[in-house]
This record gives structure tokens, C-alpha cells and sequence, in this order.
């Protein structure tokens, strides 16, 4: 059985840091075994069909090691197929069509996260902006964009983010890593 999975790369290809040219991630996917590899951005985002019925982390895993062969240095990855994607880009709780996509933002974990995790935060501080979670996914709403956020900067402390990676998308990139993993 094969299936359609994205490869969800954190970090890389800011400020000139831990550089990852697209054609290399999509030559290390293809080496791994994947077919239909491709690339969106150069933000760390990849598409690609497995017939290897390895799981989710188990992908990530092997992705990991490969860009820490071949380039040198670590990267965390993590992999979710195309019917998870669907479900976090339909399961979203704000006003998704009404909103300009920089205002939108879904941070995706490696794991479960609970309410409890940000209960030390003080949600109403931060209003206009909120978040919502959802399935290993967390929804951000921030008006002025993710680079003004003041909740975004809170949620990425290094306590409420402990044990779990984590990375965010833009809602057009969570648009079209919907389509480039569609069934």
C-alpha cells in the first residue's frame, strides 16, 4: 500500500542557517525509497508517496539521519500523511476562508498536547490574537502576522514546547501541503 505524506522540516533556511536546498531534500526523500517527491518553498516542506508501511515517526527518524549525513548538522522532521492534514485543515475552529492567510497559523507537535501544558498562560493578555488546539496541532490566530505575535513568541518558550517538537505553517502552506498529499 502506498501512501501520500509531507515532510515538515523546522528551522531551516533562515538568516542562512542550516541551509537545505530543496533538490537535495528531494535527491535524500528519493534515496530513502519515496517516489513523487516534491518540494514547496524553500521553508522545509515536502511531499512524497511511501510504499515502505514504515509509520510516521519511524519516517521522520530515517529523514533525520539522512540530512544529518549529508549536510552535517541536525534537523528535526516530522512526517504526517495526507489524510492527518486534511483533518487538521478541516478541523479548524476559526473563520479560515474570511482571513488573510498570514493571519493563520497551524504549529504541528510530535505528540498529543493538552490544555494543561499552556495553562500557565494568560490567554486574555494577548487578545486580539488566540490559539486553539487541536489533534497534535495548534491553531494561531495573529492579525498582524506571526512576526508581530507576542502569543507566538509566548507559545514557543522553551517549558510549554519541552518533549515535543514542534513547527508552524502558514495557512497556505497548510492549504497546499492538503493538496500535495490529496489521495
Amino acid at each position: 500500500m502506498t501512501t501520500r505524506y509531507a515532510a515538515l522540516l523546522r528551522g531551516i533556511n533562515v538568516s542562512g542557517h542550516k541551509k537545505v536546498p530543496m533538490a537535495d531534500l528531494r535527491a535524500l526523500l528519493t534515496g530513502l525509497g519515496h517516489r513523487d517527491v516534491t518540494t514547496y518553498l524553500q521553508s522545509g516542506n515536502a511531499a512524497f508517496t511511501s510504499a515502505t508501511g514504515a509509520d510516521e515517526d519511524t519516517l521522520a527518524t530515517e529523514l533525520e539521519a539522512a540530512i544529518e549525513k549529508h549536510f552535517g548538522f541536525r534537523v528535526d522532521c516530522l512526517v504526517r500523511g495526507g489524510p492527518y492534514l486534511r483533518a487538521v485543515a478541516d478541523a479548524c475552529s476559526f473563520p479560515a476562508a474570511g482571513l488573510q492567510p498570514k493571519q493563520l497559523h497551524v504549529t504541528y507537535f510530535s505528540g498529543p498536547v493538552t490544555p494543561d501544558r499552556f495553562a500557565g498562560l494568560d490567554q486574555a493578555a494577548f487578545l486580539p490574537e488566540e490559539f486553539r488546539l487541536g489533534d497534535r496541532a495548534l491553531y494561531l490566530y495573529a492579525p498582524d502576522g506571526l512576526g508581530r505575535s507576542k502569543l507566538a513568541e509566548a507559545l514557543a518558550r522553551p517549558a510549554l514546547l519541552k518533549g515535543v517538537t514542534a513547527t508552524t505553517r502558514n495557512w497556505n502552506t497548510v492549504l497546499k501541503l492538503v493538496e500535495l498529499t490529496g489521495e
